[in-house]
């Protein structure tokens, strides 16, 4: 499942990239409606030993959550894509469309026209360096896309990482990334960012260039600082929004221990899958957020305060939800 939006967009090419990898995705075989389905996995079926039984139980287990959980993970995308969207500087923005009106009239032989734009985008750009003097990056563009694309059963998802690491060890690399491209499970943050230590020196490269009467060098300037825009992504693994859903609704579960038990084993089964699918799997946050769900269990059928065991269990994993999201991947 692929769900994207793109609220800002100052420059088509600039995000041309990012369609393309959006449309791999979709060729991959990423489906519109997902709650009641698993993605296909393009592996070689010799390399897959499923096991019917335990395979079965925990699909059904992932598919039951989607179907009760998958407006939570909705709108999670909704409010990342509104903070993204809250986080964009117009001054930003119009810098750069200033320079993308300086380079069409380069190309339009409007010399004074050029310059002009230019001025407009210093000007601008002035503005962000006198009221962000220690910020580097300005966002003036965002996208928020839901990625839904891995397998449910942890065994097929190792499978899958075994036959990838063969593929690049073979050096056959496009092969080993279809592979991994079925190995996400994600909301994805985009972010491009106008780069105020690079960004002025080029738009004054560009206008002393047109002075000289070099307008193809000075266009160059500017679509080179147009295309090198500074693009990180952050992520947040969609089993770790599974599991605390399933957390969540355990807890107003509770008198009933057998529907308790089986949404912490769901809680348990998308940490899992959290951690098999790459999602800072050699974090010990893991075993300790497993060792908890152990107690939580044990305490439902048994004695104890499930009060602390339950707000400490949505405390811990919601920190680490949080850590996930603020690693940077560029």
């Amino acid at each position: 499942m692929i769900k994207k939006t793109g609220p800002v967009a100052p420059r088509r090419n600039i995000l041309g990239s990012i369609l393309i990898m959006s449309c791999l995705f979709l060729v991959v075989g990423c489906h519109p409606n997902k709650p009641e389905e698993t993605s296909g996995v393009p592996v070689n079926p010799s390399m897959v030993q499923r096991s019917p039984t335990s395979s079965s139980d925990v699909q059904k287990q992932h598919e039951e959550a989607e179907r009760q959980f998958r407006p939570d993970i909705e709108s999670q995308r909704q409010q990342n894509q509104k903070e993204a969207e809250q986080g964009l500087d117009q001054d930003a923005i119009a810098a750069i469309q200033q320079t993308e009106e300086a380079v069409k009239d380069i190309a339009a032989n409007k010399k004074s026209d050029a310059l002009s734009a230019i001025e407009k985008a210093t000007g601008k750009i002035n503005v962000l360096l006198a009221r962000n003097p220690a910020t580097a990056l300005i966002p003036v563009s965002a996208e928020v896309i839901l990625i839904d694309s891995a397998p449910t059963d942890i065994k097929t998802i190792d499978q899958i990482v075994q036959q990838a690491a063969a593929t690049v060890k073979d050096k056959d690399l496009p092969a080993a990334r279809v592979l991994l491209a079925t190995l996400v499970s994600e909301i994805r943050i985009r972010t491009s960012s106008l780069p105020l230590a690079t960004y002025p020196a080029a738009l004054t490269q560009a206008a002393r260039l047109l002075d000289q009467g070099k307008n193809q060098d000075a266009g160059k300037v500017l679509l080179t600082a147009l295309n090198t825009l500074a693009i990180i992504e952050h992520v947040i693994p969609v089993p770790l929004l599974l599991s605390q859903a399933a957390i969540s609704a355990a807890d107003s579960q509770r008198q009933n221990k057998d529907i308790a038990l089986t949404l912490l084993e769901t809680a348990r089964n998308e940490l899992n899958r959290s951690r098999a699918l790459g999602y800072l799997s050699n974090d010990p946050e893991y075993r300790a957020l497993d060792k908890q769900l152990s107690d939580l269990k044990s305490g439902i059928t048994g004695k104890g305060n499930l009060d602390s065991m339950f707000s400490q269990l949505r405390d811990r994993i919601s920190a680490f939800l949080k850590r996930q999201k603020d690693r940077e991947r560029r």
